[in-house]
């Protein structure tokens, strides 16, 4: 069993950092084709609770979750934090999950760090970068391999 295999399957709970809101005078289909919505629906629909965490969406409701403002303000233990937000931010991010408890800090398709891989491994959180948990998932439990050009770059 591969090491993300075991910790998708021990794994009940994803706090989701830059699940797009809708902006003013957005049409909401756009809402749905966006990479980090795509995702969030998905990990619900295999039994995860996702919590979606965006400052500027805070109080609104993103596939029946309530958004919520910053990691800190989660009161449930966080398995993984799964983050679509630009590369230089991850640092900062990395401390938080740290600072919650978190186990894993997954960095979707395109955004790496040296500095938040060494905040992660500092405190013995797995590290994943430049990788979409979705196409993971998929790929190690429904056996097929994904073609989502949405994220791909």
């Amino acid at each position: 069993m591969s090491n993300i295999e075991s910790i998708l399957r021990d794994s009940k709970t994803i706090a989701m950092i830059g699940v797009s809101s809708m902006k003013k005078g957005e049409d909401p289909k756009n809402l749905k084709r966006k990479p980090s919505n795509i995702v969030m629906k998905y990990m619900q629909d295999f039994g995860y609770k996702v919590i979606p965490i965006n400052p500027f969406a805070k109080g609104e409701i993103i596939h029946g979750e309530k958004v919520i403002g910053d990691l800190k303000d989660i009161e449930t233990k966080i398995d993984i934090v799964d983050v679509f937000r630009p590369s230089p931010e991850t640092p900062e991010i990395a401390k938080q999950a740290a600072e919650i408890g978190a186990k894993t800090l997954w960095l979707q398709y395109g955004i790496q760090h040296e500095e938040a891989k060494k905040i992660a491994s500092d405190n013995k959180m797995n590290y994943f970068e430049n990788l979409c948990i979705k196409q993971e998932y998929q790929k190690i439990f429904e056996k097929m391999n994904p073609v989502f050009p949405v994220l791909k770059k």
